[in-house]
């Protein structure tokens, strides 16, 4: 793909998850400087995101990246998605984007990862072994403004040990995995909005499409 359809790359239609009045947004804005903090460093967070509660680091960082695969007692084969903010930072971390792709985020209204060949820009141990990476555009309008104040993509995986039910909320999520991270977020802890992990979709250069998860 050249340089600018990657730049014209369509916007996703969802909407921000939750909308926030005056007194969150200073929650929010505090979470983000103790998130960037701990990022910065190679760090864990516990954070919310358009579907459930995630486990994060900087997705460039194998190191960071490394500790997420030992607290959740997870085989690094297999490997955890990203999340971006917006579609034109999918352009750096795949050295092309299918059509199929972008006719996926052109329609698509709900939560969707999707799989694309050709990984770059990321943590060796966020790709799988056959090239591939998970990305999703959030619709969260807190995992969106952390991730373009850290202007990098963030691990998203499920707050759980592997093989044990992903948590719902908040007060669902273990106390082995919330001593295992290095910042907790204070935001949406109480919220009791049931969701759903997002739907997975394979994507091939050459049209080819695989629904892993509906």
């Amino acid at each position: 793909m050249d340089n600018k359809k990657k730049n014209d790359l369509p916007k996703s239609k969802n909407t921000p998850f939750i909308k926030s009045n005056t007194g969150d947004q200073k929650k929010i804005d505090n979470d983000i400087i103790h998130c960037l903090e701990v990022l910065k460093k190679g760090g864990l967070i516990l954070y919310p995101t358009d579907t459930i509660w995630g486990i994060g680091c900087d997705a460039t960082n194998p190191e960071a990246v490394k500790r997420i695969y030992a607290l959740k007692k997870r085989e690094e084969s297999q490997s955890m998605l990203i999340l971006v903010e917006n579609a034109n930072r999918i352009g750096r971390h795949v050295r092309s984007i299918p059509e199929a792709a972008i006719q996926l985020i052109e329609v698509n209204d709900q939560p969707m990862t999707i799989i694309y060949p050709d990984a770059l820009n990321l943590a060796e141990n966020i790709i799988a072994p056959d090239g591939t990476a998970g990305i999703r555009i959030t619709n969260d309008e807190f995992c969106q403004k952390l991730i373009s104040k850290f202007n990098k993509p963030i691990v998203s995986t499920s707050a759980n040990i592997s093989g044990e039910d992903a948590p719902q909320f908040f007060k669902e999520i273990s106390s082995e995995i919330k001593t295992g991270v290095d910042y907790i977020v204070q935001w949406r802890q109480n919220d009791q909005t049931p969701n759903n992990p997002s739907s997975i979709i394979k994507v091939g250069l050459k049209g080819q499409i695989e629904i892993i998860r509906k």
